[in-house]
């Protein structure tokens, strides 16, 4: 039997030949001819998983039927069926939630088509993505047999995180585990193609490369700058683009929206990236430009970016727009958020408007230390729902909708995206050595090439020598990285954990959207 309906009709008895086509179907159909048997039965009878209803019917009509119904039985699906085309009535029936709507005339295969719609859409959805992620799988399997671009890369993460979201809704299908396989090796291959080509990079051209941090400036905001538009430059720390997409339907309700993308600078971490982003420059240059700002600057992880807005002012003097009206700010709980939109219209005759949000990153490093938030995100679906839940309920939403209404190009990016660690790998340092997970500094530190890219000359790579003889580690893939001592300890407490500062997909291909309100 496909499911079992309750069909209710005053004039049931003229619909044999539907109900015989749907009892063909393999479908149970009990026949009620008024409003107050149906609810007297359903109240009486809870093995129903569909009604029929008519609105047309002596003594209840069909909408206070479906009234009572929902009363007693509040997720069950009722179909509506109906000769009236009345708009009203379409709009009450929609708010009642119904499954469907039909209007009469209906025929046998419209009645089927919508029994099958309600009763078997998921079951033909979950069929439907796994045959399409199997397809999906062999191409992306040629795919990462033969050479690629970064633009290629790009374009393979976008259907790779459009799998994963779709992996949320099809959990029946048990194909999650095998995307997670899929990840993994792309991850690899990933690695492999930034380490082979990440100092070509840095030392090509910007017209011959593809953009990073530092070319975000150039890229994305000058081109509206110099064209006399206004832009509000949004930059959500530790923003994966998973995350940007979970929430992307709610934008696109205010906004028109292209997507592109830059590439992290290496570590993928806050210090170098949107230091980056901001100035225009890599973290090696500003220690050798500004010798004073970068003394302030080390004197501990937590003041490593307290310059952005000055960085900002230099970079704009330097493409000659000096002149412009600016206002940064950087917001790291709700209340300064909250104050910022009460005073947002006040901001909106300004040329360039910079915002930092904080609350993603410290919300994945507050994960490693609270079995709350590892119970509420253990893995990537998970940080997803809590980053679309916090969204729609957020400060940022209500300031975004305030700009949408306003000539304002908004750029949405991030500074480097995190990845949920899966290997610990054991590397000696001194006491001056960092203490990062995803990547270190310090004198003399060395680690197998299969799971960091390891750095010997930092200024090739545009990086400050912290101390004397500096060299970095920067993972690959899923590695974390841990000192001897309290071996035992830090393995338990970073695995599974969300980290950054790598090389992986998630962490170094950063969205950039360009939103235009509607």
């Amino acid at each position: 039997m496909r499911g079992r309906i309750l069909w209710v009709d005053d004039e049931i008895d003229l619909l044999k030949p539907h109900l015989l086509y749907l009892q063909e179907k393999g479908y149970d159909v009990v026949e009620i001819n008024n409003g107050q048997d149906a609810v007297s039965t359903l109240e009486q009878d809870e093995q129903f998983d569909l009604v029929l209803l008519d609105q047309i019917m002596p003594g209840m009509d069909g909408l206070t039927t479906l009234r009572m119904i929902k009363d007693i039985r509040p997720l069950l699906p009722v179909i509506l069926i109906t000769k009236s085309e009345e708009e009203w009535l379409m709009d009450e029936a929609i708010s009642e939630k119904i499954a469907d709507y039909l209007t009469k005339p209906v025929n046998p295969s419209q009645i089927f088509l919508a029994c099958k719609k309600v009763l078997e859409g998921e079951k033909i959805l979950d069929e439907k993505a796994t045959s399409d992620y199997l397809k999906d799988f062999q191409e992306i399997e040629t795919i990462l047999s033969g050479g690629m671009s970064i633009e290629d890369w790009w374009i393979l993460h976008q259907k790779l995180v459009d799998w994963q979201i779709e992996m949320d809704k099809r959990k029946d299908t048990g194909l999650g585990s095998v995307l997670n396989e899929q990840l993994k090796s792309c991850n690899h291959r990933f690695s492999q193609f930034v380490s082979e080509n990440y100092l070509d990079w840095l030392h090509s051209d910007i017209e011959n490369r593809p953009p990073i941090s530092t070319d975000v400036l150039h890229k994305f905001v000058l081109p509206y700058l110099k064209n006399r538009e206004r832009v509000f430059l949004l930059v959500v720390d530790c923003f994966r683009l998973d995350q940007v997409m979970t929430i992307l339907p709610e934008i696109q309700r205010y906004f028109n929206v292209d997507i592109d993308f830059h590439l992290s600078l290496l570590p993928s971490a806050t210090p170098f990236c949107r230091n980056a982003i901001f100035s225009g420059k890599h973290l090696g240059k500003i220690q050798r430009l500004y010798p004073k700002m970068w003394e302030s600057m080390v004197k501990d992880e937590f003041s490593m970016n307290r310059f952005e807005s000055d960085l900002l002012a230099l970079a704009l003097q330097s493409y000659g727009l000096g002149n412009l009206s600016v206002k940064y700010q950087k917001v790291s709980v709700a209340k300064e958020g909250r104050n910022l939109l009460n005073r947002i219209t006040d901001y909106l005759d300004t040329s360039l408007m910079a915002l930092v949000v904080n609350f993603l990153d410290l919300l994945a490093h507050y994960r490693s230390e609270s079995e709350i938030l590892q119970e509420m995100m253990p893995d990537e679906a998970g940080y997803r729902s809590i980053v679309k839940s916090w969204f729609v309920n957020s400060w940022l939403y209500e300031v975004l909708k305030v700009l949408s209404e306003t000539d304002y190009k908004v750029i949405l990016t991030s500074d480097h995206g995190s990845i949920r660690v899966q290997k610990g790998v054991q590397v000696a340092g001194d006491k001056k050595t960092s203490s990062g997970v995803r990547y270190k500094y310090g004198k003399n530190l060395n680690c197998s090439d299969r799971s960091a890219l390891v750095i010997k000359q930092p200024g090739d790579y545009f990086l400050p020598e912290m101390v004397t003889g500096t060299n970095y580690l920067i993972a690959k893939e899923d590695v974390y990285l841990v000192f001897p001592t309290q071996y035992r300890k830090y393995i338990r407490l970073f695995q599974n954990s969300f980290q950054h500062g790598g090389i992986s997909l998630d962490e170094m291909l950063v969205p950039t959207f360009i939103l235009s309100g509607k």
